[in-house]
């Protein structure tokens, strides 16, 4: 039987997250947060009305949103606060962003993260958003801290795009690491320019690939307005989240489990290979937020 996911409501969440957060230091890697509960925390939230007429953002309720799933994350009452939580004034943060034209980071996610660092005191100099320019990013060059925030789709190499598969522009041969369905992505999160300094993970399942084949694939009939956010400090229990998320979308979308191009193993390589977090879905929790209707999880 396949592994289901636990979930749990808002307050039984922040019951056990605020003594966890209390302890965190800046730049603390997630996986240790995860390892000393032994499970890992990943909030999930949607809202019918994020995406309007064309399937265009909604520039308000988008960082709404995004501010409600960092709130139930730490444990914190006001946005503010709970960013403060994740960063400080000094930090030097970059923003990896996702640029495939079929299917981006949402400018609208990009700009609600940033307005947030700069509320919590981080000069604008000491900001960047950015993809496949990160090697070369004076900001990215000298970050004490990075965002993560990517859309989520199935990927011709790697099974899913996820969080740890947009990392993959932090090295200089991105190709190299296609082979056995980039089971090793892990191993650039190891990487000096990245170690330890990704604060929060952020997967937009506003419209989500929950199915396509071949390389650079976009098929609009397998676009889905989910409407969501997924959120975590683990990268690998928030992409473990996102990939069941989709395989539930194409069994009840097919009637079957349909097959990808390659199986996600990256996913559990990450976890058991390079202990960046917990990829087991009975040790993840979900805070489950907004609107709940065809949910899936």
């Amino acid at each position: 039987m396949r592994k289901q996911p636990a979930v749990v409501t808002r307050r039984d969440f922040l019951r056990g997250t605020a003594g966890l957060v209390m302890t965190m230091g800046f730049g603390a890697s997630a996986r240790s947060e995860a390892v000393a509960e032994d499970r890992a925390r990943v909030v999930l939230i949607r809202h019918p009305k994020v995406l309007g007429a064309e399937g265009k953002v909604d520039g308000n309720i988008l960082p709404s949103m995004l501010d409600e799933a960092v709130q139930a994350l730490v444990g914190e009452k006001t946005p503010l606060q709970a960013w403060q939580r994740l960063f400080k004034k000094s930090d030097v943060v970059g923003i990896k962003s996702n640029v495939w034209r079929y299917l981006p980071t949402p400018v609208e996610m990009e700009e609600a993260i940033r307005h947030r660092l700069l509320d919590v005191g981080i000069p604008g100099n000491a900001l960047a958003v950015d993809d496949r320019g990160v090697l070369n990013n004076p900001v990215f060059l000298k970050s004490t801290a990075l965002v993560n925030v990517r859309p989520i789709r199935t990927h011709h190499w790697s099974g899913v795009g996820t969080c740890l598969k947009n990392y993959i522009m932090f090295v200089r041969d991105p190709s190299n690491y296609h082979d056995e369905g980039c089971s090793d992505l892990g191993k650039i999160w190891t990487q000096p320019l990245v170690k330890g300094k990704t604060r929060l993970n952020i997967l937009v399942a506003l419209t989500p690939q929950f199915y396509g084949r071949g390389p650079h694939s976009i098929d609009r009939r397998y676009l889905w307005p989910y409407q969501g956010l997924i959120v975590g400090l683990d990268p690998v229990s928030v992409d473990a989240v996102g990939a069941e998320l989709l395989r539930r979308k194409r069994v009840a979308y097919f009637k079957e489990d349909r097959e990808l191009d390659v199986q996600p193993i990256h996913i559990t390589v990450a976890d058991k290979k390079y202990r960046l977090g917990i990829s087991d879905l009975n040790r993840i929790d979900i805070i489950k937020l907004g609107w709940q209707e065809e949910a899936l999880i």
